[in-house]
């Protein structure tokens, strides 16, 4: 059994200045819950410093440790139960803490090739790996609601590492970062896609749907923008404004994902009355703009919880989830117990509903990503189908965005999310992604002004920013 020990420092709602300490460390994360502007999130998770990286890209995987570099071309969740492995068993008595060392990081929309055979047509859109994980063997865990703030240290972080971060994190005020330059973009964001094209690409599919290939699929449009200046400065900005309970910083070399995204994919966590762990997924499937009164705010509240055509895609990929989750799961134990919760957010409403499964005992998380892998909200339904569509229909590769972002603990937990509304970062160039589910019942017009309004608040909070 594997050991852990916890150091407990002093609460705090907002985590930045706790991150800001660890920021400069290599391979600094943060998993951040939004809080204190946003009520949905609940915990959060800091790290730095992962003794092992693995990125794959195509085929192939690079492996970065101690001993040097070397590659394979083996499943990548293979490898990535393989470098988890030496961490555990973890003692008992610390399966309820979120993360007890183990793997942080992405795995891309295109990660999915490795799992579904769908066709290569597509470009790039930015040079990241399809995934990137790395070994991270301490964390910092804020867990909001039992307002309790801890540092868990694995028995195999090197003894140097776990002292600086105690010295770091038990006084942060005096640890913070200079923002190196401050962001700004150097022109707007522009469109790959004209409007003229992307209003056609919709009918395209509706013509797919109408002819028994899809049910639905999800399509999106990439904008990106150059900039200058501090990645992390722009994060700081986006969560004052766009705040959500899945979101992401991670920055390497000259490459940055902030990530705002409000949409749970796969949590796995102990069984709260028995043995065993429980599986749960929180689509999202419908969405509506905020009122900019109180008034129209309701009433779009209303219209959204009423739309017969949101509440049918929402139906449509619940069923697509609980048939991914049932891979994995044990029988007669994958249930709905919520479809259509309104969630509201700074731009949006959404309808979010919860699937949940047993976890089977011949079952690991990473078995649950694979199978369920990419989410079934951004691709469609059938997923194999759908996927293929997109790759028809879609000029770029959607790198990291569609794909999940989390961590997969040595005590067997798992939290990650849906990455939309992320913004990559790469080549001083930032990136993003809006999108939404197309049915038979779409509106070509209306689904480009969803598209755009999931963003738009992104787009235009770093367009604000002064050169």
């Amino acid at each position: 059994m594997k050991s852990v020990t916890c150091h407990e420092i002093p609460y705090t709602s907002d985590c930045s200045g706790l991150f800001d300490a660890i920021r400069d460390m290599p391979e600094a994360i943060w998993l951040d819950s939004g809080r204190p502007t946003c009520s949905q999130g609940n915990i959060d998770i800091i790290s730095s410093s992962a003794d092992i990286i693995i990125e794959t890209k195509g085929n192939t995987s690079t492996i970065f440790d101690s001993q040097g570099t070397s590659q394979s071309t083996r499943d990548p969740l293979v490898l990535a139960q393989e470098i988890l492995k030496p961490l555990q068993p973890i003692q008992e008595g610390y399966e309820n803490l979120a993360f007890t060392g183990g793997l942080l990081g992405f795995f891309g929309y295109d990660l999915g090739r490795r799992f579904i055979d769908i066709p290569d047509l597509t470009e790039e859109a930015v040079d990241l790996p399809d995934m990137r994980i790395g070994r991270f063997l301490w964390a910092l865990i804020i867990d909001h609601d039992t307002k309790i703030a801890q540092i868990i240290v694995h028995e195999k972080c090197p003894a140097q590492l776990s002292s600086e971060v105690l010295k770091r994190l038990k006084k942060p005020e005096q640890m913070t970062c200079e923002v190196a330059d401050e962001f700004t973009l150097t022109a707007s964001f522009s469109a790959t896609l004209g409007a003229d094209e992307y209003l056609d690409n919709i009918e395209q599919i509706k013509e797919y749907i109408n002819s028994g290939d899809c049910y639905q699929t999800n399509f999106a449009q990439h904008f990106s923008a150059p900039y200058s200046g501090d990645e992390w400065d722009a994060y700081l900005r986006l969560r004052k404004v766009v705040a959500a309970p899945y979101s992401v910083f991670w920055k390497w070399t000259d490459r940055a994902i902030l990530s705002m995204s409000p949409e749970r994919f796969l949590k796995v966590s102990k069984h709260e009355s028995a043995s065993g762990f429980t599986v749960e997924t929180k689509p999202i499937k419908g969405t509506i703009p905020r009122g900019k009164s109180c008034e129209e705010d309701i009433k779009n509240a209303e219209i959204l919880r009423n739309s017969q055509k949101d509440r049918a895609e929402n139906v449509m990929i619940v069923d697509l989830l609980r048939n991914d989750l049932s891979k994995n799961c044990s029988p007669g134990s994958v249930n709905v117990p919520t479809l259509f919760a309104l969630e509201t957010f700074p731009n949006v409403h959404h309808l979010v509903s919860t699937v949940i499964g047993r976890l089977s005992p011949t079952s690991s998380a990473l078995d649950v990503l694979r199978d369920a892998f990419p989410g079934g909200s951004i691709t469609g339904a059938p997923k194999k189908r759908a996927m293929e569509i997109i790759e028809q229909l879609e000029p770029l590769k959607r790198s990291v965005y569609c794909g999940s972002i989390g961590y997969i603990s040595s005590n067997g937990r798992m939290d990650t999310n849906i990455a939309i509304r992320t913004v990559i970062a790469s080549n001083q160039s930032m990136h993003c992604w809006g999108g939404g589910g197309i049915v038979a019942d779409s509106m070509p017009s209306e689904e480009l002004a969803e598209s755009i309004s999931k963003i738009s608040i992104i787009m235009t909070t770093l367009e604000s920013i002064p050169a």
